[in-house]
């Protein structure tokens, strides 16, 4: 079995529970910049905003206070919170249901 040293990997490897927040974010962040990986990146972010949770309400402008964020990432990180927000609301639905 080979092991991996890049997030993705790890997480087809050993599964996405077992990876950290700053590993999932850099899995949609995809590449970093030059001297900074997308893990670096991640890290930054979680440590600005503390939680995916401190992240989901920020507006998307101050994501690009990160160097290494532009469009394509800052919206593919919006567009997996706003899957977590449907997810979310369709369990509270469900769940009042019962």
């Amino acid at each position: 079995m080979k092991t991996w040293e890049h997030p993705g990997g790890k997480l087809r490897e050993l599964g996405a529970d077992l990876l950290t927040d700053a590993e999932l974010l850099s899995i949609l962040i995809s590449t970093g910049t030059k001297g900074k990986s997308a893990e670096d990146i991640a890290k930054e972010i979680i440590d600005r905003f503390g939680s995916f949770k401190g992240m989901a309400n920020q507006p998307l402008e101050r994501f690009l206070e990160f160097k290494g964020l532009g469009d394509v990432k800052i919206i593919r990180i919006a567009a997996a919170f706003e899957i977590a927000r449907r997810i979310a609301k369709e369990v509270l639905k469900e769940y009042n249901k019962e």
